[in-house]
């Protein structure tokens, strides 16, 4: 008897799950509207939404259905988020699809990409379960393909944004300043020998003759002011001026003509010293000094500025005793160029003896060269003898990344940041290796201690914005910039004219400079502009061959000879 039973109840199961699988069976495509179709790679992720119809009188009350998006590409697939939808008698928090009207529903899913996912498939999986237990499957549906990755041909290679230098400070002319004042009493022109004989006369004349000695040095000017305090009438302070300056001039030439230097004396005069007297005055602690000097802005007649002066009668005997004494001068400015090494010797000295040339000497041989190689030895040859220069590190570092070799880059750029965290262009390179390697919060922040960098920061901060899909942003970053990561934004934002401007702009276009406007062709239906950028970005890089047959950007050529005769 309970043989009998086991064996009715077996069956009544059977067809249980036979009825639901023959009402629940295959779902037409046409149910089924993906966004966006094609799928589109945008900051490096595929996000898909489904919207979907279970139809009239499918949905077994008994049942629930896990619906999954599954993206398929090169032998293998990945899952995306499950949404599972119940029957009427189900008890659950699920969203209900009526059996007697059906239901719509949605379900999204956003998955990392990988460079095979450009040629992909989406479908959703079904899994249903009747009353708590396992039936069979609906089957799967293909609902759109994918994916558009145009987006990843945004790059930070040192082909398209440089890396940044940290620049020498090497100056061929070193100028060298020096000054001396001769002071005079009281409007009196005549040279006191205590004046003549001070310190400062001293150096100032052995520095003239150290420069007529000296190889490598020679005087750029030797210039004399006569001065006269400003107090009293503007005639006799012109007078003291212009004597004081004559006389200081026939003194300056007799000591020229001792030590035989053939130096000639530029002259000038200023009646009335009021820069200055404001000078010292600010440098003071007089009693009244912010008065003073306010009488100084509001007037600009000399004679009421005197007067005014005068009438603040508790400073102005310390005014006459510690200020004007110090403005009855004359001033000889002396320039004196130092000559650096040639750029043979540095060149010379870079290859042979190195230790002979400063740190600022040896990054100045490195840009003599174009040859990366040499640039590199140069380079390290700063790092070998002054370990404690973040420049040497940066530089070589600079070096790698044009070279292509991101990971030496990195080492290089993190040395350099060990010694000078705050550095702008060591910064700025670091944010390039991460953008370069996909880590794109990392570089973001690199880039925001990045403001003085000597680089383009507006081009890595576009780029970045557009690896991390924000479109907008990157198209107020990169301004009018003519490149190929600017025109590949326009291209996204749709905007094909600006990117066909900008692209014929780009001031050393590459293969993916031809393949963009192959893009551009095929989103506005100009087949000859397709083929002519193709041809021309294959010719320049037989990678885009592989790329283009299997780019959805050309999915409509695929059966057209001629556009498969150019990428085989």
């Amino acid at each position: 008897m309970k043989k009998q039973l086991f064996l009715v109840v077996s069956i009544m199961l059977a067809l249980g799950f036979s009825s639901c699988s023959k009402k629940m069976g295959e779902l037409p495509q046409d149910l089924f509207k993906v966004t966006p179709n094609p799928l589109e790679v945008k900051g490096g992720k595929i996000d898909a939404k489904v919207d979907g119809k279970f139809p009239e009188k499918y949905f077994n009350k008994n049942a629930e259905i896990a619906v999954t998006p599954v993206l398929k590409y090169n032998g293998t697939e990945t899952r995306g988020t499950t949404k599972v939808f119940q029957g009427e008698s189900v008890t659950g928090n699920n969203q209900v699809i009526s059996n007697k009207e059906g239901g719509n529903f949605s379900v999204a899913s956003t998955f990392n990409y990988v460079p095979e996912m450009a040629k992909s498939e989406l479908y959703l999986d079904f899994a249903v379960k009747v009353k708590g237990k396992e039936a069979p499957a609906i089957p799967q549906v293909k609902v759109a393909d994918g994916a558009i990755a145009t987006a990843e041909l945004a790059s930070a290679s040192a082909g398209e944004i440089a890396p940044a230098i940290t620049p020498d400070k090497f100056q061929r002319i070193i100028k060298e300043t020096q000054e001396a004042d001769i002071k005079f009493l009281i409007q009196q022109t005549t040279l006191r020998n205590s004046e003549t004989k001070s310190q400062e006369i001293k150096d100032l004349t052995t520095a003239v003759k150290d420069a007529k000695n000296t190889e490598n040095k020679e005087v750029s000017s030797l210039n004399i002011i006569g001065y006269a305090s400003p107090d009293g009438p503007l005639a006799l302070n012109r007078n003291l001026a212009e004597r004081r300056l004559d006389v200081t001039a026939s003194y300056l030439n007799s000591e020229l003509k001792k030590m035989k230097a053939n130096v000639a004396i530029g002259k000038d005069f200023t009646p009335e010293d009021w820069e200055g007297f404001k000078k010292l005055m600010e440098e003071s602690n007089i009693q009244d000094k912010q008065l003073i000097l306010r009488v100084l802005s509001m007037y600009s007649d000399p004679e009421q500025r005197e007067r005014e002066i005068k009438n603040i009668s508790s400073a102005y005997t310390v005014i006459a005793d510690e200020i004007l004494p110090q403005l009855r001068r004359s001033r000889m400015q002396l320039t004196v160029d130092v000559i650096g090494k040639s750029d043979e010797e540095i060149t010379q000295l870079a290859k042979n003896n190195p230790s002979s040339l400063s740190a600022d000497e040896l990054l100045y041989a490195a840009t003599l060269t174009n040859d990366l190689t040499e640039k590199a030895v140069i380079y390290q040859r700063v790092i070998n003898n002054y370990s404690n220069d973040a420049r040497g590190y940066n530089n070589l570092g600079m070096v790698r990344y044009y070279q292509g070799n991101i990971d030496e880059a990195l080492s290089n750029f993190t040395k350099a940041a060990r010694i000078a965290s705050d550095d702008a262009s060591i910064n700025y390179n670091l944010g390039l290796v991460a953008l370069e390697k996909g880590e794109l919060d990392k570089a973001e922040q690199y880039f925001g201690k990045s403001a003085g960098a000597n680089a383009d920061l507006n081009q890595a901060l576009g780029t970045l914005y557009v690896a991390k899909g924000d479109y907008s942003k990157a198209k107020t970053t990169f301004g009018s910039t003519a490149s190929n990561n600017a025109a590949l934004m326009q291209i996204l934002n749709g905007d094909y004219n600006a990117a066909r401007r900008t692209l014929s702009a780009v001031s050393n276009p590459d293969a993916t400079t031809s393949y963009l406007g192959a893009v551009i062709g095929a989103r506005t239906n100009d087949r000859n502009t397709v083929y002519n950028n193709l041809r021309a970005a294959i010719a320049k890089d037989k990678s885009f061959a592989a790329k283009a047959i299997s780019d959805i950007e050309f999915a409509k050529f695929m059966a057209d000879e001629t556009f498969m005769s150019i990428v085989k």
